[in-house]
């Protein structure tokens, strides 16, 4: 195949023949545009990565066929995918031919994003949905090469900046931060539900779908093995690491025992109430996650003085306080925590492969990327007399 210009025309084209003996003409404005194209499709060809254009798809009809291989996920996984798709991957490349997509594209459209002002762990959540989007193009043979896979796990440029260590006071609460919050908790319901959550180190989905059955009140455990999603369905975790036995103290197994003759539901431990229901997204009265936050855990924890001032003051000038911890994975942080603190300091001192269990992560890699800094460091000096005591 050769690069010349078309007869008649101010247009530049070349001819090849694709792996199936296929002839094929391009068209290009410009004679660097047709031998760059030129060179790109012999090195597609040679390493049987070539699509031609005709046989390509566009990205958007790319990601209908992936949202329809979606179809048996959880709904929320599914709005989550199409929100990325709506708002994000169709107005930017959405016209865009699979074959077209190589790795410096891929890097392009994630700093495009970024400029577009999205968060980095929006940018890395719109790359993973496009690479599943290509992922699926290949097994229905639309395109042969997924850019997103080559790029690798870290597409972020290398600016020397570390993921955030989760610090204790900021990010995890406090022995008497949380101790404060669950005695300012509302009594009954909430309070249980917060001490459980403290206590488990249980996600809000887990907590949410717990039931009465999973708990055996003799032996002292919690079988997790079911939670609800962001529209009140119940069903499995979502890996199987997810499901696990949790133990529990004396007190929380008194007190379940206490909420459970109280409470008015069989099925459900902390189900909502009649007047809480929200037809268009609950089922067998699952508790809304956002009323769990506004009803529960912020009131307790402005009770409790569990507090950061704002920007914003009242009508006397003082300063607007607002809860310190946003969201319930604060105490999942302080469970695991808790875990990992040695026991002189009153915690559990569990190792880490007990720590990834009892939170239910699907790796210890997870377990020691989020709570590595948190477990106990050894005596370096001892370390190093004893390494001299061996040698001299």
């Amino acid at each position: 195949m050769s690069v010349r210009q078309r007869k008649g025309t101010d247009k530049w084209c070349h001819d090849y023949f694709d792996g199936n003996g296929k002839r094929h003409q391009m068209l290009y404005r410009t004679k660097r545009e047709a031998k760059a194209a030129e060179a790109k499709i012999l090195m597609e060809l040679k390493g049987n990565t070539h699509v031609p254009d005709i046989d390509s798809i566009t990205v958007k009809e790319a990601g209908e066929l992936w949202m329809e291989a979606c179809a048996d996920l959880e709904r929320s996984t599914r709005d989550q995918y199409a929100g990325h798709l709506k708002h994000h991957i169709y107005p930017n490349i959405g016209k865009i031919k699979l074959n077209k997509i190589g790795v410096p594209f891929v890097y392009d459209f994630l700093a495009k994003l970024r400029k577009q002002g999205l968060s980095e762990p929006m940018v890395r959540a719109v790359r993973v949905s496009l690479g599943a989007l290509l992922s699926n193009a290949q097994k229905q043979g639309k395109v042969i090469f997924n850019a997103v896979k080559e790029m690798g796990r870290d597409s972020k440029p290398k600016d020397g900046r570390h993921k955030k260590r989760l610090k204790v006071g900021v990010d995890i609460p406090t022995t008497d931060e949380v101790k404060r919050m669950l005695d300012n908790a509302k009594e009954g319901r909430a309070r249980v539900f917060l001490r459980t959550a403290a206590l488990t180190g249980m996600r809000a989905s887990e907590l949410r779908g717990l039931s009465w059955d999973a708990i055996d009140f003799a032996k002292g455990t919690i079988e997790v093995t079911q939670r609800a999603d962001a529209y009140g369905k119940l069903g499995s975790p979502k890996s199987s690491s997810g499901i696990r036995t949790l133990p529990i103290g004396d007190k929380l197994i008194a007190e379940l025992r206490e909420w459970k003759l109280a409470c008015t539901s069989r099925k459900l431990v902390f189900p909502s109430l009649p007047r809480e229901v929200d037809s268009t997204l609950q089922r067998d009265n699952v508790m809304n996650h956002a009323n769990i936050i506004k009803d529960w855990l912020h009131p307790a924890q402005i009770s409790a003085g569990v507090t950061v001032k704002t920007s914003e003051v009242d009508d006397e000038g003082n300063p607007i306080v607002a809860p310190k911890y946003t969201g319930l994975h604060a105490l999942r942080h302080y469970y695991a925590s808790y875990c990992i603190n040695a026991k002189e300091d009153h915690g559990l001192g569990l190792a880490p492969k007990l720590v990834q269990e009892r939170l239910g992560h699907s790796s210890i890699v997870m377990t020691l990327d989020v709570y590595g800094h948190l477990f106990p460091k050894g005596d370096a000096s001892a370390e190093l007399a004893a390494a001299e005591a061996a040698l001299y």
